[in-house]
């Protein structure tokens, strides 16, 4: 009785044994399949690491509009650059859309996108890029025109030469101060400069002076007031300054000094930028009717030819 008793107590030990082995043996073989198909598993994505959204520079173009509300109106303010731009489009959507308005200033384009962050205006005319402050503020740019910065002199100034991109830099960082170094008669350099607001100032700073400061040497003037016309009228005799193209193209006051051989007429003219219209996301049915017109074939054949 003894000796059956032992063989029931071993069966069962075993029994336990076997069961346990079995048991986690289960036990193992599942964790290994839940870490395989946890790993299987790509992680939620880290905001941090997730591509950035299409820079608003890369919109274009609105629908061109069909038709648009008489009554409607659009104010626009900004870059003094941008004046023939916007008188060319002003009448050309004002006669194909009737009872349409659009008013236009050009106080410059740092002051053109204030008033329109603040909601004073439709559109800001910008002969500059927005910056990654002002795209996350919501603003949004479209590129209208190509546009070259003109480097001028006074009709009666007697240097008829072309200048190279280096002389150009080193006239308006001070380091070139007397026409003579430059091939020129013995006369000090009066450079005339565009004030910090302007956009013609930033874009010559970032395409010319490629982000160096402007020069702080005595024959530097820089202006408070951004206007094309007061500064042609002081270049005289030795002064020099710069100017978006379009306005100094057929004027009488100044001549136009062609860089590295060539004038800004010519392809390889090697100072040009982009301009744009900035509006406010979202449009509104003004902006996108007067956005879609000036990108549209009719729109842009109108600044095809500006004078």
């Amino acid at each position: 009785m003894a000796q059956k008793n032992n063989n029931e107590a071993l069966i069962l030990i075993l029994a336990f044994a076997l069961t346990g082995g079995l048991v986690g043996a289960g036990l193992w073989w599942f964790s290994q399949q839940s870490q395989t198909s946890l790993s299987d598993i790509s992680p939620p994505p880290n905001p941090s690491k997730l591509s950035p959204p299409p820079s608003p520079m890369a919109v274009t173009a609105l629908p061109e509009p069909t038709r648009v509300a008489p009554g409607t109106t659009i104010q626009i303010d900004g870059s003094t650059s941008m004046v023939n731009v916007n008188q060319a489009l002003k009448k050309s959507f004002q006669q194909a859309f009737a009872g349409t308005v659009v008013k236009t200033n050009a106080q410059g384009s740092d002051k053109g996108i204030l008033l329109l962050l603040t909601g004073k205006i439709d559109l800001s005319a910008s002969s500059r890029p927005l910056s990654p402050e002002e795209q996350a503020q919501g603003l949004v740019a479209v590129p209208i025109a190509k546009d070259q910065i003109a480097i001028v002199v006074g009709q009666k100034n007697p240097f008829q030469k072309s200048l190279s991109l280096n002389q150009v830099q080193g006239i308006f960082q001070g380091q070139l101060t007397n026409w003579q170094q430059v091939g020129g008669p013995n006369a000090t350099i009066a450079v005339i400069n565009r004030p910090p607001i302007s956009g013609t100032h930033q874009i010559f700073k970032s395409l010319i002076l490629e982000e160096q400061n402007f020069g702080m040497t005595p024959n530097i003037q820089t202006l408070e007031r951004d206007a094309t016309t007061p500064i042609l009228r002081m270049l005289g005799k030795h002064g020099i300054s710069y100017a978006t193209y379009v306005q100094v193209a057929r004027q009488q006051t100044a001549r136009i000094l062609a860089i590295d051989g060539h004038l800004p007429e010519d392809n390889a003219y090697p100072l040009q930028r982009q301009l744009y219209y900035v509006y406010k996301s979202p449009p509104s049915p003004a902006v996108r009717a007067f956005l879609g017109y000036a990108t549209s074939p009719q729109g842009q054949a109108n600044l095809a030819n500006l004078e």
